[in-house]
């Protein structure tokens, strides 16, 4: 064989051989699937802990459903529950667990929401379902039924808590337009 060839051999065989070496150390270095288990348990559970200090704080009787959705009804409306496709008109305020004000329908006027169409949070998406029209309801939002890991890009920071205080104001079923 001649130098030309032995060198090539050579170079692919380093490669080939780091290559592997790398893809181990990274599987090795890495957490397993029940360490993210775990670690997902842990940051669920200080939500839970803060959320339930905010709402002992703030006086609120808060309900936590099995999605982790914490809700109070503040006002019954009347009529039917909100369904996919319904129109929903809202005035509402979202906040962070420290007060500090996201968004709010009186600096950007009311928000209005195709269930089911509309990209909203998850959590939201629940809740506005769990009211009927003229409704009024405070939804604490986990960051896992919110803008989780990432936040929005905006005013809501990674692994937020957020507020909304949500006043159902109109509604109308989008195909009866």
């Amino acid at each position: 064989m001649d130098s030309k060839h032995l060198f090539f051999v050579i170079l692919i065989s380093s490669f080939f051989g780091c290559n592997n070496q790398k893809e181990k150390n990274v599987s090795l270095t890495g957490p397993g699937k029940n360490e993210m288990a775990e670690l997902n348990r842990y940051l669920v559970q200080k939500d839970r802990e803060r959320i339930d200090s905010y709402a002992e704080r703030k006086n609120l009787h808060m309900i936590e459903l099995p999605t982790g959705l914490w809700y109070l009804i503040v006002k019954e409306g009347t009529g039917n529950f909100f369904v996919d496709n319904d129109r929903v008109i809202m005035e509402y305020d979202c906040t962070l667990l420290d007060g500090t004000m996201c968004y709010s329908s009186e600096t950007l006027g009311p928000r209005e929401i195709i269930l089911g169409k509309s990209e909203i949070e998850p959590g939201l998406y629940e809740g506005l379902r769990m009211l009927k029209p003229g409704g009024e309801a405070i939804f604490i939002i986990p960051p896992f039924l919110a803008y989780g890991l990432i936040g929005d890009g905006k005013k809501i920071p990674s692994r937020s808590v957020i507020v909304y205080t949500v006043k159902a104001v109109q509604t109308k079923s989008k195909q009866m337009e």
